[in-house]
């Protein structure tokens, strides 16, 4: 006993002193509110919903702030009772706690204390009335004279709800917004009497071990019922606080829009909300199409991808989805942003280009046969998607179709730096310069973003016109940021080209997934060895940019821009377009549509079949027709291709069996021998190279030589494939 009384005395004298304290200053409810600084900062969409919350200040868990009426009854009951029973009764300190308190402590008996919410939160406030941390034992003087003022000049609600958001209940968590998301994955205001019950066990024992928790939430659960405690409650209660407090983390990044949200918040101060240009149910519709997809692919070894949708006048960012994490490996890797090698989607400016220049119009006719460049590194020759080759082609077809080899024809008519500003000018950074990338600059070596290209073909959209996207709304495009990178009269035919069905009818068939029903025009892309394919295009009023493919690299498994990009770019722009109308645009001044036919090719048919099409005035024509040639049974036997010195370069990326090198002649009976050793016969024949030096002969069948070469195979170089 005599032990005891030196608390007691003190416990009476603290709060008989607390009395005589004169006034000090004290922060009103709304400057405590105001102060309040959330560990999250949130980013809305563009109608000011919240779509993603992402943690910012790495030293505590705080949610936002909740109003009282957003805390389920439940859990104000259960504070109530844990915490302060007689809290509607008090000024601030319950006397009749006191002298219980005080009169335990004579006694040497346990006691749960006379701290009241209003002392508790006292002791959350600093003098400067901002939250701060507990107040040691001569600081309860002036916590409890705080706690007299706090009632004085606070009503009882704001106290209990100043309280709950100010509290620490275990670990870094703080307030009640941090802690029913953290542990129950829900809202203050979803709380259930359970739940309450924890919650309140746990401002006494933050730490405690689970079951220390579940034992005092079932003492209070049961006056919250009424009732008395029973074992079977108890252990019920314990088993499901064990399996609460044992969740995982709240993920410091939470929501619809991770990638943009850490790109646009990351540098700002905790509590931070930020409107986005995002749209959020398109934003969510966009990242289950992709989600959908991957878990299609998967068995083809696709795990990432990304999609991106854009507003054609406004350049506003609509949805910006990274990557998938149900599926990636890396889904912290954002897509949109990533650098990868775009395929045949640089085809449009290049061709784009050509027509702005008068060197080519949409009717031109464009070879597309083998082809053999000399390279520093050897002869570049450039394959079809399918290995064959179409022959005479317009550039509508050529085009429409992602014919490769007229597009490298193409950049050396039109000259690859010329091409690389061209593309620096529609917002494609390139690393290097156009001589370093070459004639396949043409079919997309260079590596860049999705949100760059998407950028571009929205130019292609607006005209020629380029502006940058936007992100916030509070953002301002100056006018120095926008120019014209592209002819608009050739971004007008180009866009009706990629709008054209029956002009890619060949490669992509007659109900080609690209195929819409309202104006859109399209175009896919794929890189080497299947690595990345793509699908962009635009509608009158939309731009939408969709990449499939590996973050870590490693190839896909038989996976175009058709079977892995494009149907989710299909499914996005009809869901775009759902009740929205999309119409053609309307021709630019400089353009003019007048019929043309075409002459007959090597069987004496016409190239092509008659139509009408559009040319920028002044480069139109009625007739486009072959030059006269040579018949081919006028020219010696000898071999076409390869010619004598050819340097091929294998490349290790391409399967072996897809590098075969083809043998060429207009003699009408030939055999084909390599190294002594007969490959083949006929016109053509294909033969599987292999490092070294090779002489290749043309014999007739009675084993005349009629002609031979000599070719070297190296074992590095590039060789590409794309559509």
């Amino acid at each position: 006993m005599p032990t005891r009384l030196p608390r007691a005395i003190l416990l009476g004298s603290l709060l008989a002193v607390s009395l005589l304290l004169p006034a000090r200053a004290v922060a009103t409810f709304d400057e405590v509110r105001q102060a309040h600084a959330s560990s999250e900062s949130l980013l809305l969409d563009r109608q000011g919903e919240a779509l993603h919350r992402l943690r910012t200040n790495p030293q505590l868990r705080r949610g936002a702030w909740i109003t009282l009426d957003d805390v389920s009854p439940a859990l104000r009951s259960a504070m109530l009772i844990s915490e302060d029973k007689r809290f509607y009764q008090h000024g601030g300190i319950d006397w009749r706690a006191v002298g219980a308190a005080a009169w335990s402590n004579l006694r040497n008996e346990r006691t749960r204390g006379a701290s009241t919410i209003s002392m508790q939160l006292a002791g959350l406030i600093d003098a400067d009335g901002l939250p701060g941390q507990r107040r040691s034992i001569v600081q309860k003087i002036g916590q409890a004279a705080t706690a007299q003022w706090l009632d004085g000049r606070w009503r009882k609600n704001e106290i209990l709800e100043a309280y709950l958001n100010l509290v620490p209940f275990r670990g870094e968590l703080v307030g009640i917004d941090a802690l029913s998301r953290t542990l129950f994955g829900k809202a203050a205001h979803g709380l259930d009497e359970r739940e309450a019950a924890i919650t309140a066990a746990l401002v006494r024992a933050p730490n405690a071990a689970p079951q220390q928790v579940g034992q005092r939430a079932c003492g209070i659960l049961a006056q919250m019922r009424g009732s008395g405690t029973s074992e079977m409650l108890c252990d019920s209660l314990g088993l499901y606080a064990t399996g609460v407090l044992l969740r995982r983390p709240w993920a410091p990044s939470d929501g619809a829009a991770p990638h943009l949200a850490q790109r646009l918040l990351a540098d700002q101060p905790g509590g931070s909300t930020l409107r986005s240009t995002l749209f959020g149910p398109l934003q969510r519709q966009a990242s289950a199409l992709l989600q959908r997809q991957l878990h299609e692919l998967q068995t083809l070894n696709v795990r990432d991808g990304a999609v991106l949708v854009l507003d054609n006048a406004s350049g506003d960012v609509l949805a910006w989805v990274g990557s998938s994490p149900d599926t990636s490996r890396s889904p912290q890797v954002d897509g949109v942003l990533a650098r990868r090698q775009p395929g045949s989607t640089l085809k449009p400016f290049l061709y784009g280009q050509a027509l702005a220049e008068s060197r080519l119009t949409a009717a031109s006719l464009l070879d597309d046969s083998p082809a053999a460049i000399p390279t520093q590194s050897g002869l570049y020759i450039p394959q079809n998607y399918d290995r064959h080759f179409k022959g005479w082609t317009s550039l509508r077809m050529a085009l429409g179709n992602s014919y490769n080899v007229p597009a490298v024809r193409t950049v050396g008519m039109v000259g690859v730096n010329p091409f690389a500003q061209q593309l620096q000018q529609l917002g494609i950074r390139l690393d290097r310069t156009g001589d370093y990338y070459g004639y396949s600059l043409a079919l997309g070596s260079p590596e860049m973003s999705l949100l760059e290209l998407t950028n571009a073909y929205r130019a292609l959209a607006n005209g020629g016109h380029w502006t940058p996207v936007r992100t916030r709304l509070d953002e301002a495009i100056p006018a120095t940021a926008q120019r014209q990178a592209l002819d608009a009269r050739a971004s007008f035919i180009i866009g009706d080209i990629l709008s054209d069905n029956h002009a890619r009818l060949t490669t992509f068939g007659i109900n080609s997934v690209l195929r819409t029903r309202f104006w859109s025009a399209v175009k896919t892309g794929t890189s080497k060895d299947m690595r990345d394919n793509w699908a962009i295009g635009w509608s009158e009023r939309y731009t939408v940019g969709v990449w499939i493919g590996n973050a870590e690299g490693d190839a896909m498994w038989d996976v175009s821009g058709t079977s892995g990009a494009a149907p989710i770019w299909a499914e996005l722009m009809q869901a775009l377009h759902a009740e929205l109308p999309s119409h053609a645009p309307t021709p630019p001044r400089g353009v003019v549509r007048q019929p043309v036919r075409f002459g007959p090719g090597p069987d004496g048919q016409p190239l092509e079949a008659a139509r009408s099409e559009w040319f920028v005035a002044g480069s139109q024509q009625a007739l486009f027709a072959l030059p006269d040639q040579p018949a081919a049974r006028q020219l010696p036997p000898r071999i076409d291709s390869p010619v004598d010195g050819t340097i091929l370069a294998l490349d290790p990326d391409i399967p072996p069996q897809r590098q075969r090198l083809q043998l060429r002649t207009h003699a009408a009976q030939a055999q084909w021998w390599i190294d002594g050793k007969q490959v083949g016969q006929g016109q053509q024949a294909g033969w599987l190279p292999w490092p070294g030096r090779h002489q290749i002969q043309l014999r007739q069948p009675d084993g005349r030589l009629i002609d031979q070469v000599q070719i070297e195979v190296r074992g590095a170089g590039v060789v590409a494939q794309h559509r």
